[in-house]
C-alpha cells in the first residue's frame, strides 16, 4: 500500500494540473486568433478545482467563450482578453510554485533533528 501524500501536495499538484490545462487552452485561442470560425475556449478553474477535490478523475471539458464580439470570419478569440488571462495564469502559477517550494522547505526544517536538542 502506498503511503498518502500530504494534502499540501495534492492541493498543489491538482492547482498547477489545472493552470497547465488552461495554459494550453489561452495559448491554442491565441494562435487560432486568425482561424475562421474558431471559438475561444477555457475552463472554469474555481469550479474544476472544486470537482477535483471532490474526486472527479477527469479533466475539466473546455467551455467556449461568450461575450466578445465575433469577426466577419466567425472567430470570437480576443488577443487583449486573451493575454490578460495568460499573465494572471502565469502569476497564479508562479504564486503555487513559491507556496509549495516555502512548504516544503518547511517541512524539511520541522524534520532536521535540532542541533540544540532542544
Amino acid at each position: 500500500m502506498m503511503p498518502q501524500s500530504p494534502a499540501f501536495l495534492t492541493f498543489a499538484q491538482t492547482v498547477l494540473h489545472l493552470r497547465d490545462l488552461r495554459e494550453n487552452l489561452l495559448a491554442a485561442n491565441v494562435a487560432n486568433a486568425d482561424t475562421p470560425g474558431y471559438k475561444a475556449a477555457d475552463i472554469d478553474f474555481p469550479a474544476s478545482l472544486s470537482a477535483a477535490l471532490n474526486g472527479s478523475a477527469s479533466d475539466p471539458a473546455p467551455q467556449y467563450l461568450r461575450g466578445f464580439p465575433v469577426g466577419l470570419d466567425d472567430n470570437d478569440v480576443s488577443l487583449t482578453a486573451e493575454k490578460v488571462e495568460a499573465v494572471m495564469n502565469n502569476d497564479e502559477i508562479a504564486d503555487e510554485v513559491t507556496y509549495l517550494h516555502q512548504a516544503t522547505s518547511d517541512l524539511i526544517t520541522a524534520l532536521r533533528p535540532n542541533p540544540n536538542g532542544t
